[in-house]
């Protein structure tokens, strides 16, 4: 090395520049994929399977590092502040960036469009509604009938106060001419769990906490998606039960630090969007019940846009006190 001299060093930087570019690679050193939730959960799960699969093209290696904490907040505020070099990103579910914004006004301290550039969705998910196996109800139009029968408010639990399945609870009830109570846990698991156990009549999640208990305990009688799942044909979507303004569907999105190079960004949009369409991504996020969805850097935006919109006009709706 020391015979090279100056001018063969040169030459070989210039040589190794070269052979990056040949590649296609856009970011020169790995990558951390930053998850605001724990391991093990479906944002983790969705955020190694794309992980994995930003080598070569995009870096030498992508590292998911989890940073729960916060609703996932911690990890969205450690993005914010990351060198806008490619080498930092965000994946994160949809709420983190157009939901929380109105729960939370004192401790959001971020904004999507602007501390942020979208990248690309990831996948699409949509929520369901489900009733323990020994309820009465045994179809949606069943469930609607047996709640304005009822005396009193019917309680119904979700993951938690001020998520999402929350709101998509008390937009079902509104829709229906129900009343509904909202009964908050800590997550999905133990609103699953009380559902099985009979100790509230509906629940509502995510339809991924909710699809391996269908038929063992839990008895799905609707989802929110645009179409029916494959694993649930006989499962009506709400629009097919006659609501069409309880479609909904959330997504996973990726996203980079304000700033960072468009040459970059492009870069990640076009891997992540070779990436999904492989059979492997396809299958592994049908076992989740997401659906593969790549939008576009433009569409992502649009779409962010839209859904901060109608996320604030449903939770004013719904009457839910903010804080302060």
């Amino acid at each position: 090395m020391a015979a090279m001299g100056r001018r063969g060093m040169l030459a070989l930087g210039a040589g190794l520049a070269a052979g990056r570019q040949a590649w296609g690679q856009a970011v020169p050193r790995n990558a951390r994929m930053l998850v605001g939730f724990a391991a093990g959960g479906p944002t983790d799960l969705v955020a190694r399977l794309y992980a994995e699969r930003l080598r070569p093209a995009y870096a030498p290696a992508a590292i998911v590092e989890n940073r729960p904490g916060a609703s996932g907040r911690l990890a969205v505020d450690a993005v914010k502040a990351a060198e806008p070099d490619g080498t930092t990103m965000l994946m994160t579910p949809a709420s983190v960036m157009t939901l929380q914004p109105h729960i939370f006004p004192r401790e959001v301290r971020y904004d999507a469009l602007t501390d942020f550039v979208p990248v690309c969705t990831l996948c699409d998910f949509g929520f369901g509604l489900a009733v323990p196996a020994g309820h009465p109800a045994r179809s949606f139009a069943e469930l609607v009938a047996w709640l304005r029968a009822q005396p009193q408010e019917v309680p119904y639990g979700s993951p938690g106060s001020g998520s999402g399945p929350h709101f998509v609870g008390d937009m079902i009830g509104r829709a229906v001419g129900a009343r509904l109570t909202h009964v908050p846990y800590r997550g999905a698991a133990p609103a699953v769990q009380d559902t099985l156990a009979g100790r509230v009549p509906l629940v509502v999640a995510v339809l991924s906490d909710l699809v391996p208990h269908d038929g063992k305990g839990l008895r799905i009688l609707a989802v929110s998606s645009a179409a029916r799942l494959p694993r649930l044909p006989d499962v009506p979507t709400l629009a097919e039960a006659g609501f069409p303004q309880l479609t909904i569907s959330e997504w996973m999105g990726l996203f980079l630090p304000a700033r960072t190079p468009p040459a970059t960004v492009a870069a990640l949009y076009r891997t992540v969007q070779a990436a999904a369409q492989t059979p492997e991504v396809r299958q592994a996020l049908e076992r989740l019940e997401f659906l593969p969805t790549v939008d576009s850097p433009e569409a992502f935006a649009a779409r962010i846009r839209k859904d901060r919109d109608v996320w604030g006009q449903v939770v004013r709706d719904s009457g839910f006190r903010p804080e302060a």
